[in-house]
């Protein structure tokens, strides 16, 4: 279970960071982003036998834009979701809400399908974020040691193109 909930986590993360530039002045309509994303959270896991598992998380991280001060850089962001693994059968669903260095914020829903398909869904945003367009692709930087049973904590590197309103 540990490793179908960091997969989860790390796929929720793939749209979730792109929800806010760290520029003061307006950023360009659309263009490029390329940002290392780094979370940590806890976990509650139900482990009835090996073929079927379940947990609950919360988890809360930051984005860093390569240069810094680019598109994504700073933003906060925190999640919470569920997992199952039932007779070798995934599914999870995660919410998620960013928020820059303006204050403004996006909300994304992501469902695992038990075929392991990610869909992300942008929900909501604020300011900026109002039908923004987002897609790119996601280079995992973990597995990192746990620290502390029941917790977790991870990165990725993401790299792709957006689209304001």
């Amino acid at each position: 279970m540990g490793q179908t909930l960091e997969f989860f986590c790390f796929i929720a993360l793939l749209g979730l960071a792109s929800g806010g530039p760290a520029l003061a002045a307006d950023p360009p309509k659309e263009g490029s982003y390329d940002y290392t994303a780094c979370w940590s959270g806890a976990n509650n896991v139900i482990t009835f036998s090996k073929t079927h598992t379940a947990s609950s998380f919360e988890m809360t991280g930051t984005t860093r834009s390569n240069p810094p001060d680019g598109m994504f850089d700073k933003n906060t962001f925190r999640c919470v979701g569920m997992n199952a693994s039932l007779d070798g059968k995934f599914a999870g669903s995660t919410v998620c809400e960013t928020v820059d260095v303006d204050g403004d914020k996006r909300l994304a829903y992501f469902s695992l399908a038990s075929d392991g398909s990610l869909t992300r869904e942008n929900v909501s945003g604020t300011g900026k974020y109002e039908d923004m367009k987002a897609s790119g692709t996601v280079h995992p930087l973990g597995p990192f040691p746990i620290v502390k049973a029941g917790t977790f904590q991870d990165c990725n590197h993401q790299t792709g193109t957006y689209k304001l309103k």
